[in-house]
């Protein structure tokens, strides 16, 4: 059984979708690169099978950032991914975290951004403020408020797997209320734990049995990060060279690290000469 896929469905007597996803591997990946506490082990993993939610409502090939921003004791936790569904994600906190934290007394007073960047397209923002007690409830305020599509939103996560649930009323010229409010009630019945151990088949089978279901073939989701010695040389380029010629004075080398996946880049003063002559810097020594 494998547990990094997306599930895509349609009910036939019904214009309303869902999606399902389950995630262990990419999860364990994303919290692999720091020594996360629990809360936020569990905020990050909601955050990723959010965005993994989110990114397959994407008519485009293109980038889509989830970030959640506040003054409180965690500022930051970010999760990325595209089209193809590759995810890579990041927090920072400060300090103890109550055991019984909700969203707003991790974020205090916050927001969160959602950014969609098409490969061919105008950048797309919105933001919706961190004033409710979960993450389902703010993004289920944000489709309210950018596409007026009644959408209901599940997720949890447990520091091992994490797993989300998505309904969504589809675009169409009558009422669908009456449906949408039936189908919310039954997809608000599923356990996490049903969502961790089962199969997606299983777990709709349970939810829907009564309806006519159609399921789409699985698409897998992975953890990918786009860092690079390329792209840190490109950073590079972009500071005084007085001031990198005053690090590599100090320390000898400059070091670049990705908070995303913990890969350390180092380059000397050969390198960065070649950085600074518009050269290829030297491929990473053995």
């Amino acid at each position: 059984m494998s547990k990094d896929n997306l599930h895509r469905y349609l009910f036939e007597n019904a214009d309303v979708r869902g999606e399902l996803v389950q995630l262990e591997e990419s999860y364990q990946e994303v919290l692999s690169a720091h020594t996360y506490p629990e809360q936020i082990q569990q905020l990050l993993g909601e955050l990723m099978a959010a965005t993994s939610l989110l990114t397959a409502t994407l008519k485009f090939n293109g980038d889509i950032s989830v970030q959640l921003q506040g003054d409180g004791p965690v500022s930051l936790a970010v999760i990325n991914g595209n089209n193809l569904q590759q995810l890579r994600g990041v927090a920072r906190w400060n300090g103890e975290l109550s055991q019984d934290s909700d969203l707003q007394a991790l974020f205090g007073k916050g927001h969160m951004v959602i950014t969609l960047t098409p490969t061919d397209g105008e950048r797309y923002q919105g933001v919706v403020a961190l004033d409710k007690s979960t993450l389902s409830a703010c993004l289920e305020e944000y489709f309210a408020q950018s596409e007026q599509l009644p959408t209901s939103i599940k997720l949890f996560a447990n520091g091992k797997q994490t797993a989300g649930m998505l309904l969504q009323v589809l675009p169409s010229e009558g009422e669908q209320n009456e449906e949408f409010e039936h189908l919310q009630q039954l997809t608000a019945t599923v356990k996490a734990e049903e969502l961790y151990e089962l199969e997606a088949e299983e777990v709709l089978h349970r939810l829907y049995h009564q309806e006519e279901v159609r399921l789409f073939d699985p698409i897998d989701v992975s953890f990918s990060c786009t860092c690079s010695r390329e792209r840190s040389a490109q950073a590079i380029r972009t500071v005084a060279k007085a001031e990198i010629d005053a690090i590599i004075a100090e320390q000898g080398k400059v070091e670049m690290g990705c908070e995303y996946c913990n890969t350390n880049y180092s380059f000397d003063s050969i390198d960065i000469e070649a950085i600074f002559n518009n050269a290829q810097a030297p491929a990473a020594k053995q």
